[in-house]
């Protein structure tokens, strides 16, 4: 029972279970044996820098015209039976200029060079296994978005080569924040692999693409700031780890100041890393967004706390 980040295959199905049990088997057993926690707990749960914009009310854009670059914490499929959150990513949406489309990054997708995934309404990729029905019947048609996949396209061409998967879908890091952010599913949507978990690569990829800011294109960023799945509290009583509160907020913090450095070397310079993250594909969307922010964006967290202990919700908007 585990959720699954694709690096090399646009296979839309899931895999079977591995024999021993990784990092990523352990949030799908929870699951699973009923342990995750319903719509309050989640969202009350305590902890982490303070937010400058709280209940999701960010600073909404004055000109339609250019649009922020966003990180959301995706939290994984039982997210949407959280109502707390799905108000909070709701309300957050609702006080964006709306966009003419959007194109995700999700830490569920990682492939070399960077590949452009379906340009037409096609099924969602449920890569998780071992989770309640319900999870594999969410249906998420947002229309396709060929001419955003064309200037994608052109914008990286050169620096950045591109290839295609035109059958695949939306996987859950992409749909899942989507289906609270824009439930209509009327917003064209075009997910985007991360062509790597390099730091440098990935802010100059968003370099790359903040050209699509000013043409009403939502550049979105999905992961965790915080991933660790041994160290999550199921039951949700106790209060975030240390290591999980120091880690948040020297992102945080980092990102007030716009420490691109300090950001891109996060290994070495954050404190906790190892714990906080074992794996690294949840946090480095990040990067992306940060790379295609400007330094006189506006910051905000429109999102933040923690979820199941030590997975912070945090969730960062650059520009207003």
């Amino acid at each position: 029972m585990s959720t699954r980040t694709t690096r090399t295959s646009d296979d839309a199905r899931p895999s079977i279970p591995p024999t021993d049990w990784s990092r990523r088997d352990l949030l799908g057993a929870a699951i699973g044996a009923g342990a995750i926690l319903s719509a309050g707990s989640a969202s009350a749960a305590a902890g982490g820098a303070a937010s400058e914009a709280r209940d999701g009310v960010a600073i909404r854009s004055k000109d339609a015209g250019r649009l922020p670059t966003l990180f959301v914490a995706h939290g994984a499929p039982p997210l949407l039976d959280d109502a707390g959150w799905v108000r909070e990513l709701g309300n957050w949406a609702a006080y964006l200029a709306r966009p003419r489309a959007i194109v995700m990054l999700s830490a569920h997708w990682e492939a070399r060079p960077v590949t452009i995934g379906a340009t037409r309404t096609v099924p969602l990729i449920y890569d998780f296994f071992g989770f309640p029905q319900h999870y594999y019947e969410q249906r998420y048609a947002a229309p396709g978005a060929p001419e955003l996949a064309a200037r994608v396209r052109g914008l990286l061409s050169g620096a950045h080569p591109t290839t295609e998967a035109p059958h695949r879908g939306l996987d859950h890091g992409a749909y899942v924040p989507l289906v609270a952010m824009y439930p209509e599913a009327d917003v064209p949507v075009l997910q985007v692999s991360l062509p790597s978990e390099d730091p440098k690569e990935l802010f100059a990829l968003g370099e790359a693409l903040a050209p699509l800011r000013d043409e009403g294109v939502l550049l979105t960023g999905s992961g965790f700031i915080t991933h660790n799945l041994r160290t999550v509290d199921w039951h949700g009583g106790s209060p975030p780890p240390s290591w999980a509160v120091e880690f948040d907020q020297w992102t945080a913090e980092a990102l007030a100041r716009r420490d691109v450095d300090a950001l891109l070397d996060y290994e070495k310079k954050g404190p906790g890393v190892r714990m906080a993250l074992p794996t690294r594909e949840h946090f480095v969307p990040l990067l992306v967004a940060l790379g295609a922010s400007g330094a006189k964006d506006a910051l905000s967290f429109p999102i933040d706390g923690f979820w199941l202990g030590s997975l912070t919700r945090r969730s960062v908007q650059f520009g207003s």
